[in-house]
């Protein structure tokens, strides 16, 4: 933070314009942000991922604004998943595939959880039989597909239930980008 200017928060919506149901124009999110009193609202690509500044620092209270908002403006309340740009930081640093040979960006996700599985959840995870890789680090769930996503045999709504929490997922080009321009409005700020 920078001479006392606000934090920045990266927003990432769950099942937004994913499919025909739940749709919604990037400039009309920014909307909604800007109606809630969260300032310089950004979105990235259509999926529903929107960077901001907020004086609230609980991240509970700031997803509930904003699914509140939205669901007024949009009829549907999807799930928020909220990060600051240093817990986007610490999700790249903690990469389990970081310096391995071959992992390509684009079968690398990264499901940002809402909050932390159980240790139950993570042993059951940790023992699933699949041709996906999977690593848990806090709210982070990391999965590679050596396959490429649409190939995947890792049925998600098996890995939903074993978690027991919401989660959106995001590739980890996009993860890389959501922090080069969360950091650009630190810089700016």
């Amino acid at each position: 933070m920078i001479g006392g200017t606000m934090p920045v928060w990266i927003s990432m919506l769950r099942g937004v314009n994913v499919g025909p149901h739940h749709r919604i124009k990037m400039d009309t999110l920014r909307a909604v942000y800007e109606s809630l009193k969260l300032e310089e609202p950004r979105t990235y690509i259509q999926s529903g991922n929107v960077l901001f500044r907020a004086k609230e620092k609980n991240g509970t209270l700031l997803a509930k604004k904003i699914q509140k908002g939205i669901e007024g403006a949009f009829g549907f309340r999807p799930e928020v998943m909220l990060r600051t740009t240093q817990e986007l930081r610490k999700t790249i640093a903690s990469n389990p595939f970081a310096g391995r040979v071959g992992i390509e960006p684009s079968k690398l996700l990264v499901t940002f959880l809402a909050a932390e599985p159980s240790s139950e959840a993570q042993a059951t995870l940790a023992g699933l039989n699949a041709d996906e890789e999977l690593h848990l680090r806090d709210r982070e769930l990391y999965i590679y597909f050596p396959n490429g996503v649409g190939n995947a045999k890792l049925p998600w709504s098996k890995v939903e239930n074993l978690v027991r929490t919401a989660g959106t997922a995001r590739n980890w080009t996009s993860v890389i980008k959501m922090l080069e321009l969360a950091e650009e409005m630190e810089t700016a700020g």
